[in-house]
């Protein structure tokens, strides 16, 4: 196994510390256990042109498989493309993000460096932003830098931390994105060859229907994390348990019937352009 870590220490602990299996093991290992009641309560999603390949092996060790269509299988591995390419401070293209992010988040203060203390106001843990990506990989500044030119208004809100009544101890915002990045790869398991879980399966429906569906669901996912953050009066030391509660409302907004696009989520309403 590999340890990426999303972010680090800082006010006597760690941040938050994420584990990522390597891609042979995800993506042509067996599958794991999951309860029967999931293969059960996967028939009314067969309707939106999912269908449903269960290995039974034992009760206690099935879990659903989800065949995808040409148009599907594409998509998803366009996606893993992107979730596959590191962060490398090297390459200019990468380097032309990180400055990019840095201009969309403080227009009018100059960036003295790619290495640069500056990078401590927008929530990277030191002066190298390119130690904090270990997590979520070069995907996980497109992601940063899509939410700051497409909502602008959150993007800052987020930033600034300008709405709320807010803790004396922030989470870190930058660092706090790179995690955002990983736990959407992990909850919808896109690093399989096919999903194997219905919120995966459906997030595959809306990412052949709109290629940005993976950045747009993270802007989403950003901002439902910090509304959760606030109703849980939440400090440094609780962001996990924070990630955890907004894991499971993603996971029940995304299994909702009504809910046919990203659009449709009860939390995209909280974005702002």
């Amino acid at each position: 196994m590999e340890d990426r870590a999303g972010g680090g220490g800082g006010g006597g602990g760690s941040f938050v510390a994420v584990r990522r299996i390597s891609q042979s093991i995800e993506r042509g290992g067996t599958c794991h256990s999951t309860s029967v009641e999931v293969v059960a309560g996967s028939a009314a999603w067969l309707g939106r042109g999912l269908s449903c390949v269960c290995a039974q092996r034992r009760d206690s060790d099935a879990r659903p498989s989800f065949d995808l269509t040409p148009a599907q299988e594409e998509c998803l591995q366009r996606l893993q493309a992107r979730i596959d390419v590191a962060y490398d401070s090297s390459i200019p293209e990468h380097q032309g993000a990180l400055k990019a992010l840095w201009h969309a988040a403080f227009p009018e203060e100059e960036l003295r460096g790619l290495i640069s203390d500056q990078w401590k106001e927008m929530g990277w843990q030191g002066k190298d932003p390119s130690t904090d990506f270990r997590g979520g990989g070069f995907i996980s500044l497109e992601n940063l830098l899509f939410f700051a030119r497409y909502f602008p208004k959150s993007f800052r809100d987020l930033l600034m931390k300008q709405e709320g009544d807010r803790s004396q101890w922030e989470y870190p915002f930058a660092v706090a994105g790179v995690n955002i990045t990983f736990m959407l790869i992990q909850m919808l398991d896109l690093e399989a060859v096919k999903p194997r879980t219905l919120e995966g399966a459906t997030f595959l429906k809306f990412l052949s229907e709109n290629e940005v569906a993976f950045d747009l669901l993270y802007c989403i996912t950003f901002k439902l994390m910090d509304q959760q953050w606030l109703s849980m009066r939440a400090s440094y030391m609780d962001f996990n348990a924070v990630m955890k509660s907004t894991r499971r409302q993603l996971e029940r907004e995304l299994l909702l019937e009504d809910v046919t696009r990203l659009e449709d989520l009860p939390s995209y309403g909280l974005l702002c352009c």
